[in-house]
């Protein structure tokens, strides 16, 4: 048994995020762990690039409300406690609602040969972001 060492918040790239957004890296896995945990936080309207992950990702909602989306253009509408999983190689974003801010856990897993588990792509426009919102219960 051993304590993870905690390493400072840091602000996320602006070149995959669009708005402020800061995390915390809470599991890092060395192997034979791939696991991937990080505590994101957005501020109102911002959100990552579109982007995919090689072997699927789930967030948590912690606090306020989360938007996710998926390239046919649902806009799914996420509140704390729920947890949304993509699939690998599905394209989505995530993101804060307009007016509040919001904290998921985003874990993931790394790939065994040491390749990127997530390939990021182009910005989520404002249409794209601002997409009529799905609840899905």
């Amino acid at each position: 048994m051993e304590f993870a060492q905690q390493h400072p918040s840091s602000k996320a790239p602006a070149d995959w995020f669009t708005g402020d957004v800061w995390w915390d890296v809470i599991v890092a896995g060395q192997e034979p762990s791939r696991m991937r945990v990080n505590m994101v936080r957005f501020s109102p309207g911002a959100r990552t690039n579109w982007h995919t992950h090689a072997l699927g990702q789930a967030l948590h909602v912690v606090s306020g409300v989360a938007l996710i989306g998926t390239r046919d253009g649902t806009v799914f509408e996420a509140h704390p406690g729920d947890t949304v999983t993509c699939p690998p190689g599905e394209e989505h974003w995530h993101g804060a609602a307009p007016d509040r801010f919001m904290e998921h856990l985003a874990m993931w897993e790394g790939q065994a040969d040491g390749t990127p588990e997530t390939t990021w792509a182009e910005p989520v426009t404002d249409e794209q972001y601002g997409g009529p919102r799905t609840r899905n219960r």
